[in-house]
């Protein structure tokens, strides 16, 4: 049998065929800038990509499938948010005018403002209500392309509010057509009852939370804030010892702040990400090049807190450390449900090209979520997450942004548009 006859037999065998796209594969192995293939056919079954061939090698007469014509436009791998806390109640909008007024972020929190705020209002919050108060958060995402995101617990605090928050995260990947993957991040900041006992409170992290969460397969992996005003390296070492015990992937919130050499501590504990990363040195990169640790950079926070310090993208380039691009959608300091803005951004603000940027929301993505052998690129035997976009060129889904192109968004081969 030749080849194309073999093409032609797997694609008798599809569900589904789209014809006439280029697509930006994101795959390594195809030396093209966003690995782009031109006025191509791509078939699923059973959810997968089982066929992509050039037009050329398509005879339409020998398939009975569903084929859609994509008309000559572009084709991306579903888009991937790989760090969101969009789990929450409450709103700090008035935070947001107190500090455009002259107000510390010292003198919010003594005032009863700050991260407690929205841990109040979410140990207020039924699972059914964050539920609903954090979907249209969740369907803007969607509605850019996102057909992966993480979503964090840490505005609990608690065994029974962590394990609410990650409740509420599942219920919302099971009502939409999105795949969640959840994070414990009960390390995020310590609650009042343990206003001076840090120590007593990662016990009750790593003897009580892990433990249960990763027994009731609620948490994928397990985050940390390791930062002066949060939790020291040796608390977060404590973390991902009981994170590793139990299963569970380990991700930090690293070098925002300042340099408690973070990084390098979850990267020597296999961490899939570290994230933020403002004050990262060089010794901390080449760690996360050893161990192939993603670098997920948050511009949506730089931009809100009016940083002035940008991440090392030069030194993360020269160790060819991958990044991840991700909203970091929060109350507090990323009120941001836009995925194409963080990728403006990446580029505006953080000088990555369209191509890095765009390679950071899907391929790197989903290796910052531990899915690199399932999502984020277009090849054959990966989930068939993509979208069609009606645009001339990839670069333009950083360019610009405030104007949907979507043609279809598509999850395990079904298209799913929100």
């Amino acid at each position: 049998m030749s080849r194309i006859e073999k093409v032609d037999a797997v694609f008798k065998t599809c569900d589904r065929i789209w014809i006439n796209a280029n697509l930006a594969t994101f795959d390594s192995h195809v030396e093209q800038p966003y690995g782009a293939l031109s006025n191509q056919a791509i078939g699923v079954r059973d959810g997968r990509i089982v066929a992509i061939a050039p037009m050329e090698r398509f005879a339409s007469d020998v398939v009975s499938a569903d084929v859609i014509d994509a008309c000559g436009n572009w084709m991306t791998p579903g888009l991937v948010d790989a760090h969101s806390h969009l789990v929450f109640a409450g709103s700090r909008a008035r935070e947001f005018e107190q500090r455009l007024e002259g107000a510390s972020y010292e003198e919010i929190a003594r005032n009863g403002g700050g991260i407690i705020s929205t841990v109040r209002a979410t140990r207020a919050a039924s699972v059914e209500e964050l539920v609903e108060l954090s979907e249209p958060r969740l369907q803007a995402l969607m509605k850019e392309g996102v057909t992966s995101v993480e979503i964090k617990s840490g505005y609990g605090l608690s065994l029974e509010d962590e394990l609410k928050m990650l409740r509420a995260a599942r219920i919302l990947g099971e009502r939409n057509p999105v795949r969640v993957s959840t994070s414990l991040l009960a390390a995020h900041a310590l609650p009042p009852e343990f206003a001076d006992d840090a120590d007593g409170y990662i016990d009750l992290i790593c003897n009580e939370i892990i433990p249960t969460a990763a027994e009731e397969r609620l948490a994928d992996a397990v985050d940390v804030f390791c930062e002066t005003i949060a939790f020291s390296p040796a608390q977060c070492e404590r973390v991902f010892r009981a994170a590793q015990a139990h299963g569970l992937g380990i991700r930090a919130h690293v070098e925002q702040l300042s340099n408690l050499h973070g990084a390098a501590l979850a990267a020597r504990y296999g961490a899939w990400s570290v994230d933020h990363l403002e004050w990262l040195d060089e010794a901390g990169i080449e760690a996360m090049a050893e161990t192939g640790t993603v670098a997920t950079l948050l511009p949506g926070a730089f931009y809100f807190l009016r940083d002035t310090k940008v991440p090392p993208i030069e030194l993360l380039r020269k160790h060819r450390v991958p990044m991840a691009v991700a909203t970091d959608l929060n109350p507090g300091s990323s009120p941001l449900a836009s995925i194409r803005l963080a990728l403006n951004m990446a580029c505006t603000l953080f000088r990555l090209t369209p191509e890095e940027a765009l390679a950071g929301a899907t391929r790197n993505g989903a290796k910052a979520l531990g899915l690199a052998d399932s999502v984020g690129q277009l090849r054959l035997g990966m989930q068939a997450d993509m979208v069609l976009w009606d645009i001339e060129q990839p670069a333009e889904l950083a360019y610009q942004f405030g104007v949907n192109p979507i043609r279809q968004r598509i999850l395990s081969g079904e298209v799913c548009n929100v």
